[in-house]
């Protein structure tokens, strides 16, 4: 069984994936680490710099984040075009690594839905919070300005979208999810 937990930029998707990695040790594939980690290999590697040219690697070869953000928030289809590299090989990379393991596991996506992966997950986990709370959790976390957050928020799909392929919505605003999260698990494994 595989759950997918989702969710908008500042939500709470990594806390409550890390809550059911200690509270019920469920292994967890964090699609954003693991994405930097395969946009190193070779092959990705080529790709990208075919994509976008040498500069999305710094001399070191490591990943030239500004480069690349730049690149993908100038345009819908620079994003699309960066998607259609990263995309499928994230998942083929988690389906791999899920076949590893046995039992419930999880992966952690904000662009769940968009990448495809409920495609590939049996339920899904909706993560939610209020908006001020995102915008503060964000801004604190990345040094963002509010407008910067506004923006990586407008790109992303609504909390309306998310849910309409949600299993569970979890409203992660310093209100105890516990018991919550805590019964969906217990009926997933029981």
């Amino acid at each position: 069984m595989t759950i997918g937990i989702t969710g908008g930029i500042g939500s709470g998707k990594s806390y409550v994936s890390q809550w059911l990695a200690s509270r019920f040790r469920i292994p967890v594939y964090d699609c954003d680490r693991e994405a930097k980690r395969l946009m190193l290999k070779p092959a990705m590697r080529r790709a990208l710099t075919q994509l976008v040219g040498a500069e999305a690697y710094q001399p070191d070869g490591q990943l030239n984040k500004p480069f690349l953000a730049a690149y993908l928030f100038a345009s819908p289809d620079h994003a699309a075009a960066v998607n259609a590299i990263v995309h499928p090989a994230v998942k083929r990379d988690f389906i791999r690594w899920a076949q590893r393991h046995r039992g419930l596991v999880a992966v952690e996506s904000a662009i769940l839905v968009e990448a495809g992966f409920t495609e590939v997950v049996d339920k899904v986990i909706v993560v939610e919070a209020p908006l001020p709370l995102r915008l503060q959790r964000v801004m604190e976390r990345d040094g963002a300005t509010e407008q910067q957050v506004r923006a990586r928020i407008a790109r992303q799909i609504t909390d309306d979208e998310r849910r309409r392929c949600a299993d569970l919505v979890i409203v992660n605003d310093g209100s105890d999810f516990a018991p919550q999260l805590t019964a969906f698990i217990e009926h997933l494994t029981s």
